[in-house]
Formats: structure tokens, C-alpha cells, sequence
């Protein structure tokens, strides 16, 4: 039962560090070959958007928020990526026996 104790705080420390890491990495998430890019750490906050003055057309504010809206998911998608990579391994590390 000891172990189990030990192991469960283990296992609690590691997922502590490894969130805090998360939240300071950052990901980028793009669109329209980069014309819109959103930086995003690895707990999800959303940190900048970059759009070049190229994707701004105001005759076409559409086709700007689809690429501001494409590039979102795509730095969420990166920021879940960069989680399960981080805390994937944190239980399958440990010994239970």
C-alpha cells in the first residue's frame, strides 16, 4: 500500500511539472501558407495572431476570418499534440505492480 502511495504522488509531481512546462511552450498554428499565424501555449491560451498584410483585403473580410478561424484549430491541434506528448508518457513511465 506504501507503494502505491509513493507512486501516486510520483506520478502527481511529474503531472504538476509537466503542466507547468506546457504552459510556458508554445505552438503555432498556421494558415493560408502562413499569412495567419496563432501562437498557443500547451495548456491552449491563446498568446498572439500575426496576420501579414497581404490576407487583408477589405473587400474580402471573409476569406480573413476563415484563415484567422483555420489557423486557430490548427494551433489547437498542435497544443493537444504537444500535451499528449508531454503527459502521454508520465503513467506509462511508472511500475505498477
Amino acid at each position: 500500500m506504501k507503494d502505491l502511495r509513493r507512486i501516486a504522488r510520483e506520478m502527481q509531481a511529474s503531472m504538476e511539472r509537466a503542466q507547468s512546462q506546457l504552459a510556458e511552450e508554445t505552438v503555432e498554428g498556421k494558415a493560408g501558407g502562413g499569412a495567419v499565424v496563432v501562437t498557443m501555449t500547451g495548456t491552449q491560451d491563446a498568446r498572439s495572431v500575426k496576420i501579414s498584410p497581404d490576407a487583408v483585403d477589405p473587400s474580402d473580410v471573409e476569406t480573413l476570418q476563415d484563415l484567422v478561424l483555420a489557423a486557430l484549430k490548427d494551433a489547437v491541434e498542435r497544443s493537444k499534440q504537444l500535451a499528449a506528448e508531454r503527459l502521454g508518457g508520465i503513467a506509462g513511465g511508472l511500475k505498477l505492480q
